[in-house]
C-alpha cells in the first residue's frame, strides 16, 4: 500500500514563503517519482513540480519554476515543495502523488497514488 500524507499548508501573504511536506510510504521513497499538483476552485487539477526516483532530476510548470522547489529526503522519507515569493495565483489545494515509475511526470494520468490535500491560501 502507498500512502502519501500532505502538510505545511496554511494563509500567508503574498511574497511569503512556505514549505509543504509529503510523507512517503518507504515503498515509495526508494521506487517512484513524486510529484505536486495544485486544484484552485473551479479549474482542473494542474501540475506543478516533480523529482525522479533519485532525486537527482527535477521539473516544474513554468507559472512556479524559479519560485518552487521541490526535493526529497530518504531518511524521513519525504518529499517536500519550497514556495518563495508566493503570489495570490498560487492560492489552491496542493497534493503529492506517486508516479507509476522511477521519473516524474506532467501528465497526471502517470500518478496513481495521491494524497488528500494541503490548502494553501495567498492574501494579496
Amino acid at each position: 500500500q502507498v500512502q502519501l500524507t500532505e502538510s505545511g499548508g496554511g494563509l500567508v501573504q503574498a511574497g511569503d514563503s512556505l514549505r509543504l511536506s509529503c510523507a512517503t510510504s518507504r515503498r515509495t521513497s526508494s521506487n517512484n517519482g513524486v510529484g505536486w499538483f495544485r486544484q484552485a476552485p473551479g479549474k482542473e487539477r494542474e501540475f506543478v513540480a516533480a523529482v525522479n526516483w533519485r532525486g537527482d532530476s527535477t521539473i516544474y510548470a513554468d507559472s512556479v519554476k524559479g519560485r518552487f522547489t521541490i526535493s526529497r529526503d530518504y531518511g524521513s522519507n519525504t518529499v517536500y515543495l519550497q514556495m518563495n515569493s508566493v503570489k495570490p495565483e498560487d492560492t489552491a489545494v496542493y497534493y503529492c502523488a506517486a508516479a507509476l515509475g522511477s521519473w516524474g511526470t506532467r501528465d497526471l494520468s502517470g500518478y496513481r497514488y495521491w494524497g488528500q490535500g494541503t490548502q494553501v491560501t495567498v492574501s494579496s
